[in-house]
């Protein structure tokens, strides 16, 4: 069964199926970070960043850090810096092809995110990465985003998946093992699985920061 032949492909036929958004859907959205909306960032201890390379493929990935670690400039601009990972550096190689990112940001136990969107940069400015140590040094780079949409999100996700309700959580033993699912995935038969664990703490013992 192909479900990608007889999709829908035009906005007038999503109409079809969905109705017109309540004038307080659209009137929540501003253009620029407020002082609530800065508040929201200041508390905010993870995000996860929406990115598209030149061919249009997307990639989301988180960032999390104390509360305060994304700043906002006195000028409106959001700063996320980055952070020890993989090298793969997906989000930046994104954007300094499109020059575009979508934000959602998180306050533990809080159900309602606020999600920034707009135009973005790589930045590797000094005294800029001066100022971003919320890990303790400056980082290498910057994402810098200057938006054209800031509003709130709802919380219905969050009470649907009760991701906050430990008591609703899946089992441990009934989640798959991460060592057992990067093994498969990387599919060297020279690794083991012990292996791959033991690198999994030490990432977080060693090199978090």
């Amino acid at each position: 069964m192909n479900l990608f032949a007889d999709a829908i492909t035009t906005e007038a036929g999503l109409r079809d199926i969905y109705e017109a958004p309540g004038p307080r859907a659209d009137a929540k959205v501003i253009s620029a970070v407020d002082e609530l909306a800065r508040e929201f960032v200041a508390c905010s201890t993870m995000l996860f960043i929406a990115s598209f390379d030149a061919d249009g493929r997307c990639d989301v990935t988180p960032r999390g850090g104390a509360a305060g670690f994304v700043t906002v400039l006195d000028t409106g601009e959001v700063v996320v810096p980055d952070a020890t990972g993989n090298k793969r550096i997906d989000t930046f190689r994104n954007v300094v092809q499109t020059g575009r990112v979508g934000l959602i940001f998180l306050i533990p136990g809080r159900g309602q995110t606020l999600r920034v969107n707009g135009r973005a940069c790589v930045s590797a400015r000094p005294e800029l990465l001066e100022t971003l140590t919320a890990v303790g040094k400056p980082p290498r780079a910057a994402l810098v985003v200057e938006p054209d949409e800031v509003y709130t999100h709802c919380p219905k996700a969050f009470v649907r998946s009760g991701l906050w309700k430990p008591d609703t959580w899946p089992d441990a033993v009934a989640q798959p093992d991460p060592a057992e699912i990067a093994h498969a995935h990387i599919g060297d038969p020279s690794i083991t699985v012990e292996e791959i664990r033991q690198d999994q703490v030490d990432s977080l013992l060693y090199r978090l920061a």
